[in-house]
């Protein structure tokens, strides 16, 4: 009883420290497991057991497996599918966003689905002058339903699978969610749009992002008049192969420019010329035929009339345009087009002044001077958060809006389809499944190395793996079992279903206040010693627990994706209730009344 004593005042003053937000959520989790261990109510191997558990391992193997979708441009072409069919009526908008988003959810998480495409249905709300919030709150909860359907769609499935198969009553397959999880997100875009004008708020930020779909196109137009850029292929047989990239001389064609030598999708430039290697050019359009003609050259990519954008950006290279910064050290540097950055990632393609192109050899930096620069979407990111100069948009919202799906999006898409037909088969551990996935997302180069780390939310991690030592401590004190009977005793006389509905209130109401995630582990244990208790399966137990824990919407702090939409949606904290409460009767009836239909007692 000690023991029990001990674990429940361990247990509340965790939740205490989630609920004020005042300490990170990794360090409260990781701390809760080391009070566990100095009063030794678990041993060492026990407190630390979390981190080399397998759901931690495949959540893990997910954040790269999704930074792949991302990386390749998947994420963001169906952002752009999204505003290129999506046509101006606030309905129909409403239900692609959704149904989109919960695809998007179940296959590569809640925040990371969110994420993906709230810069895009910003602007599409913009477009069409509708409130941010009209489609934003949508956008998050129609996130929360689809991440029930399937395994990978949030961390939360992954441990009720987890611990479902130790119970011997089975586990939960990949699409088990799905039958659940196909119902809630059904009622959860019927709900928004039958009743969605009175339940979301009308809510605008203080500043709206840009529409920078034909951002390219525009940028064609300030700085390429009236040399064009363009960008060609070396073929196989060209004269050019084999010589230095460094000193790379077009010829006779003194009125052709040669901006840089770039790589493919798969590798960056060398010291020499190679097949497939792309040359970024700037002249007339005959010269650069002619040229293309002499060195065997493909993919001539010209924007004579401004109806190209491909030598500008495309789904590896990207542009942004800079401004040199008031006091900045790079005031007074000489720089010209065609010019490698210091770090050799990016290129100088133009330089403005006072609005107006200086087409000068060589250029003696200003206060104030723009310029427009070329590299790797990833090698931008890096490169220009310089507090020597001022990035005019953001290369990652430009990257989400215009650039093209990629070569590298057919590996992301196959890597994907496989991973998730091993999960459905069930031939390979689930942990197994997602590292091969992550590892040939990483040797595939769809993701690099650095970005793979970098994917991985580190929070996320510890608190699952700090976690679990105090579900094992709940099961093996004897606390899950008292709870469970005091549970029993006060209703059980009216039914197991009685004592499912008292469980996912409680579960409810611990989910608006801390993560979902912890919430599970919380939970879950007590469920499946109600059910022991009972005499009855866990199955309905752990499964109604998956679905109360995705109704987190009565707060923006009950997940990261409804504080996410906050600042873009012009939200105040009062403003989740209204909208949360109708979905959490949803979530709450089938929760309490489908799931024992499909998972008997």
């Amino acid at each position: 009883m000690n023991d029990i004593a001990v674990t429940m005042v361990i247990l509340g003053v965790t939740v205490v420290a989630f609920v004020s937000g005042k300490v990170p959520t990794g360090l409260v989790a990781v701390g809760a497991s080391l009070a566990l261990l100095a009063t030794g109510i678990l041993d060492l191997h026990e407190a630390f057991a979390g981190f080399a558990d397998p759901a931690v391992v495949l959540i893990a193997a997910l954040f790269v497996v999704a930074e792949g979708l991302d990386a390749s441009g998947l994420t963001g072409w169906a952002g752009q599918q999204l505003v290129a069919r999506g046509g101006t009526k606030t309905a129909v908008l409403t239900v692609l966003v959704m149904l989109v988003v919960a695809v998007l959810s179940a296959l590569i998480s809640v925040n990371g689905a969110v994420a993906a495409l709230l810069p895009v249905v910003v602007v599409v709300a913009s477009r069409i002058s509708v409130a941010p919030s009209r489609l934003l709150l949508p956008l998050a909860f129609g996130a929360h339903a689809g991440s029930l359907l399937t395994l990978t769609g949030s961390p939360v499935n992954v441990i009720i699978s987890e611990l479902a198969a130790t119970t011997g009553h089975g586990g939960f397959g990949f699409f088990d969610f799905t039958a659940i999880g196909a119902v809630l997100v059904v009622g959860t875009v019927l709900i928004t749009v039958l009743f969605g004008r009175w339940l979301i708020p009308d809510r605008r930020p203080a500043t709206m992002p840009r529409d920078l779909s034909d951002h390219a196109r525009t940028l064609l137009g300030e700085y390429a008049s009236p040399q064009p850029f363009a960008r060609v292929r070396v073929r196989g047989g060209s004269p050019l192969i084999g010589r230095p990239t460094a000193t790379l001389s077009l010829g006779d064609q003194s009125a052709v420019q040669l901006i840089a030598v770039q790589g493919t999708d798969h590798r960056p430039a060398g010291d020499v010329v190679r097949p497939g290697d792309r040359l970024l050019l700037r002249g007339d359009t005959a010269s650069i035929r002619i040229l293309k003609h002499d060195n065997k050259l493909a993919g001539l990519g010209v924007n004579g009339a401004l109806g190209r954008t491909d030598a500008l950006i495309d789904s590896t290279y990207g542009v942004a345009e800079v401004v040199v910064a008031p006091r900045s050290s790079m005031v007074g540097e000489t720089v010209f087009p065609g010019m490698v950055t210091e770090s050799g990632d990016l290129v100088i393609l133009a330089v403005q002044r006072s609005g107006e192109p200086i087409d000068a050899q060589t250029i003696v930096l200003e206060s104030g001077d723009t310029l427009l620069v070329q590299g790797r979407w990833d090698k931008l990111d890096l490169n220009l958060a310089d507090p020597a100069v001022l990035v005019v948009d953001e290369p990652d919202q430009l990257r989400r809006q215009a650039a093209p799906l990629g070569a590298r999006a057919w590996i992301a898409l196959a890597v994907l389809v496989l991973m998730v037909a091993a999960l459905a088969t069930g031939v390979v551990p689930p942990a197994v499944v997602g590292l091969l996935a992550a590892a040939a997302m990483v040797l595939t180069r769809v993701v690099t190395v650095e970005r793979a780390h970098r994917s991985i939310s580190w929070t996320t991690l510890l608190l699952v793996g700090g976690m679990i030592p105090m579900s094992t401590a709940i099961t093996k004190t004897g606390a899950a079992e008292l709870i469970a009977n005091g549970l029993v005793s006060a209703v059980g006389r009216y039914g197991p279903l009685l004592v499912l509905a008292s469980l996912c209130v409680v579960a409810l109401i611990f989910g608006q206040l801390i993560s979902n995630t912890a919430t599970a582990l919380i939970i879950a244990p007590i469920a499946v010693s109600v059910a022991g208790e009972l005499g009855v399966s866990p199955l309905p137990f752990l499964m109604a627990v998956a679905v109360v824990c995705a109704a987190a919407f009565l707060t923006p702090v009950a997940t990261p994706a409804n504080f996410m939409i906050m600042g873009p949606a012009g939200l105040r904290f009062g403003d989740y209730w209204r909208y949360g409460l109708a979905l959490v009767a949803l979530f709450l009836a089938a929760a309490v009344f489908l799931v024992p239909l499909i998972w008997p007692f």
